[in-house]
């Protein structure tokens, strides 16, 4: 299934930290454009030992995109009666800690006696005065791995409807393409012959004025060059061939599976390309106006080709 690089999924799951706590983890993957495959990862220490193993998920099952896994993790609840059977269920003070940060605060206002005393917020706040549980480290993998294989599954499924939602945007682009195609390419000998009459009219005035010219050679030089712009001019059949042949190719890769951004970006610069040179071809103005149609749908193509993984 043709996929869009852009998603987002996450997922939750609830990781056990003794003495009756409980935290809630929870992954998130985002997902957007890239030429490669470029994983990142922010995960707090607990849940960094799963990290070999999301970017193995994440490999196996995506093959372009910038791709980043977070995660976080808050203490969710304790169980009724563990407070008080149990103080420590939600953290252990340091005592060393403690003593040491009220001894500071004493000398601190000794220097400066209008200052408050710290409220006890702020005391439990301090860093390093609590120790609060973390649980086993494997609890942690397994919550890690698991929420983020679930997140990893709700990007792909973003990823794959708007995959779906962009065949359905190139699919009608291709297709108002080869309408344009159809309408102006029976017309093409209908525009050479009225430039050939152009051109007759311009031989002819050339021949007229061959009397008052000192040196045939001129007039030769002259011809020559008419003749050659005409030839480059006239021979646009191989771009519209070019043209049905790549859309031909635009349609059977949104029809297959799997990647093809970098396919489909490669047929958007080859379409292009033949476009610029109808449009340097042309001999009428309605010429010149479907080609540049063709161009403005061309740039629109490659703009959605960027989302396709």
């Amino acid at each position: 299934m043709i996929s869009s690089m852009t998603g987002y999924g996450s997922a939750s799951r609830q990781v056990s930290l003794g003495a009756g706590v409980v935290a809630d983890l929870q992954v998130e993957c985002r997902a957007v454009n890239s030429r490669f495959l470029d994983l990142g990862f922010r995960l707090p220490d607990e849940c960094r030992g799963a990290e070999p193993a999301l970017r193995e998920m994440a490999t196996q099952s995506l093959s372009r995109g910038k791709v980043e896994f977070r995660a976080a993790w808050r203490v969710n609840s304790v169980a009724a009666g563990t407070a008080k059977s149990n103080p420590h269920a939600l953290g252990a003070i340091h005592r060393d800690r403690l003593d040491a940060l009220y001894t500071l605060q004493e000398k601190a206002q000794e220097s400066f006696p209008k200052a408050q005393e710290l409220s006890i917020a702020e005391v439990l706040r301090w860093p390093g005065i609590i120790s609060e549980p973390r649980g086993e480290e494997d609890g942690w993998m397994t919550a890690t791995i698991e929420a983020g294989r679930a997140a990893l599954e709700a990007l792909m499924e973003g990823r794959h409807a708007e995959g779906k939602a962009l065949v359905g945007v190139l699919t009608s682009i291709t297709g108002k393409m080869r309408d344009i195609l159809k309408v102006i390419e029976p017309k093409v000998p209908e525009y050479v012959a009225q430039y050939q009459e152009k051109l007759t009219e311009r031989l002819s005035e050339a021949l007229a004025a061959q009397e008052q010219a000192k040196a045939g050679a001129e007039l030769m030089e002259r011809i020559r060059q008419e003749v050659v712009l005409y030839a480059v001019r006239i021979d646009v059949a191989e771009e519209f061939a070019r043209l049905k042949t790549h859309l031909q190719a635009v349609d059977k890769a949104l029809a297959g599976h799997g990647p093809v951004g970098k396919r489909l970006d490669f047929l958007m610069q080859e379409l292009n390309r033949e476009a610029n040179t109808l449009s340097s071809k042309s001999v009428s103005e309605e010429c010149t106006q479907a080609a540049l149609e063709l161009k403005l749908m061309i740039e629109q193509l490659r703009e959605q080709v960027q989302n396709l993984e």
